[in-house]
């Protein structure tokens, strides 16, 4: 798990919210095809929600993204968390896309967010997707059902 986030991620240091997440410590799902892994989510539960802080695949369109999801939702669900959320740069059209497209909304966007993360974590690129340069964090979320609501 540590060495598909160091090779997908750069390192196994996530920030977010300016918040850094060690991964290695983090509860997950792995997805395996072939024997070989073939997506991996991290997530963080609190007193805010459940956070899912990293969801990668190097296979588009199989689905295996959207089943990760599902995974954490369940494991949210019953943690008792009201919201599932995420966050991600201002240049991930992919991202924004599809957590869109699997029932999250908009629900903040922080302006230099990933300026000031770059401190802590340097190896965080300036230019990002299709040459927009990343300056900001965009958080999505999806609220969660209640136990009465089950």
């Amino acid at each position: 798990m540590a060495q598909f986030i160091q090779d997908r991620w750069g390192s196994t240091q996530i920030v977010s919210r300016s918040t850094v997440h060690d991964t290695t410590q983090l509860p997950g799902y792995m997805a395996v095809h072939d024997d070989h892994p073939a997506g991996l989510v991290t997530y963080h539960i609190d007193m805010t929600g459940c956070e899912i802080v990293t969801l990668d695949s190097p296979f588009q369109g199989m689905g295996i993204g959207s089943a990760l999801i599902n995974a954490v939702r369940s494991a949210a669900t019953e943690a008792g968390c009201s919201r599932l959320w995420v966050i991600t740069t201002n240049d991930n059209l992919p991202a924004l896309r599809f957590y869109q497209k699997r029932g999250f909304r908009l629900s903040g966007l922080y302006r230099g967010a990933v300026d000031q993360a770059r401190k802590i974590k340097p190896q965080i690129p300036k230019i990002g997707v299709e040459g927009i340069p990343i300056h900001d964090e965009i958080e999505l979320e999806m609220q969660l059902p209640t136990a009465e609501e089950q």
